[in-house]
């Protein structure tokens, strides 16, 4: 492959006005020499379609992009929408157990209440509940509508018996992850 190729001038030609020759075995040139600035790199005929129905192509190119791009969003939105109705639950589940957290709390007691120790409620009458530490077996006839069995925790929030197993479980898999050093990558910055 032959290649010729002019250099600009040392006093600063404009790169337009550089005449370049390029050949190849086969006698085809990739660019032709020019001697104006109007000249452009590619002809317009190779650059444009010529086609009748390249016009119609092109609009259909464009309605395509353009459903990507709408399925795109779609999608997106979709997976937002998502998110809102799980963190919605959560925000229920939340306020549900600090509603009934307060109920427990607000029951009458004649004791300090430790955590890390298990309660179990009761109701007396409608609309009176109190907190012992007897559990219902612990009573020789117990006179009163057992409500459930409750620890409360160290963050004051309480945990109905049936959960406690997995809470512990949970809890022992936090903690062995705050105990782990866990190397997070530095934020880069500008």
């Amino acid at each position: 492959m032959d290649m010729d190729v002019c250099e600009p001038s040392s006093s600063g030609t404009d790169v337009a006005e550089v005449k370049a020759t390029i050949s190849i075995t086969s006698d085809r040139l990739l660019v032709q020499p020019s001697d104006s600035v109007s000249s452009q790199l590619n002809s317009v005929t190779t650059v444009h379609r010529r086609a009748p129905t390249d016009l119609v192509e092109l609009a259909q190119e464009v309605n395509q992009a353009n459903r990507f791009v709408r399925a795109t969003a779609h999608s997106k939105l979709q997976q937002i929408a998502d998110q809102i109705r799980f963190l919605q639950e959560q925000a229920k589940q939340v306020l549900e157990a600090a509603v009934h957290d307060g109920e427990l709390h607000n029951a009458k007691c004649n004791f300090k209440k430790r955590p890390g120790t298990v309660y179990h409620l009761y109701r007396k009458a409608p609309g009176s509940t109190f907190v012992s530490m007897l559990s219902p077996e612990e009573w020789s006839s117990c006179p009163h509508e057992f409500l459930g069995s409750y620890k409360l925790e160290f963050d004051m929030s309480w945990t109905p018996i049936e959960q406690m197993e997995q809470r512990a479980k949970d809890m022992a898999l936090i903690d062995r992850l705050l105990s782990e050093k866990t190397n997070l990558p530095a934020l880069a910055s500008n």
